[in-house]
């Protein structure tokens, strides 16, 4: 690009004279100062570059789950007609080995019982449900929330429509801060065993798996209240940790 040399050339000189003006009409009053020696960059240093990669994880780690929900039908393929109660205890039923009596979370099947007309509301573990677009078809999907008794655990599901089927493409179990949606990202905040640090593990929907796949977890200082431990979530199913 040696043409444009002139011009740029010309076009310093010119800023450099409009600044001497400046400082000759404005005395030393706002003029340039040194901010101090410029920090050098540094390359990363490569360690042990003849360590012989891992050929397989150290920890399973599902990063996506899908599971066509049995016994639910999504009336005109609309997935805000789907009762969030049906679609709670039809996960209960497919899995007994998590939800019966000898299951981990044995305690939720009776609990939720109270999410039913004439129950107990305040004892129905189901949270509120939400509905928007995390596929990026243009159509809304299923987020839900419900406890997980007798555990501290809380299981957050997304579920969307294919056809008339209803298909859960996330399905994660924690000990959770909060659950935040984020344009089509869903972000879980889980205690950290350190005081005033937690972790944000983000979920996004990947159009290869046709799931919500986990694509970053962080671990981050939020202040100097007090942590619980964070510990592994129990599979609720062979596909789902």
């Amino acid at each position: 690009m040696p043409a444009r040399r002139p011009a740029r050339t010309a076009l310093a000189l010119a800023a450099v004279a409009l600044l001497s003006v400046t400082a000759t009409a404005c005395g030393d009053t706002g003029g340039l100062r040194g901010a101090g020696p410029t920090t050098t960059a540094v390359s990363p240093t490569r360690l042990w570059p003849d360590l012989r990669p891992a050929s397989s994880p150290a920890y399973p780690y599902d990063v996506a789950t899908r599971e066509t929900v049995k016994g639910v039908t999504v009336p005109g393929g609309d997935i805000r007609e789907v009762d969030p109660v049906k679609v709670v205890e039809a996960e209960l039923t497919a899995h007994p080995a998590d939800y019966g009596p000898k299951g981990t979370y044995h305690a939720t099947v009776e609990r939720m019982r109270q999410c039913r007309p004439g129950g107990e509301k305040d004892r129905c573990p189901l949270l509120e449900p939400y509905h928007r677009d995390l596929t990026g078809d243009g159509r809304a999907d299923l987020t839900l929330g419900f406890r997980l008794y007798p555990t501290n655990q809380t299981a957050v599901r997304v579920y969307t429509v294919e056809g008339r089927r209803l298909v859960r493409v996330l399905a994660d179990n924690d000990a959770l801060l909060g659950v935040e949606l984020a344009g089509r990202a869903l972000i879980e905040r889980s205690p950290a065993d350190t005081s005033g640090y937690e972790y944000r593990t983000t979920w996004v929907w990947d159009p290869d798996q046709r799931a919500m796949v986990f694509s970053r977890d962080e671990y981050l200082h939020v202040g100097d209240g007090p942590h619980g431990r964070r510990t592994p979530s129990p599979s609720a199913s062979p596909g789902a940790r």
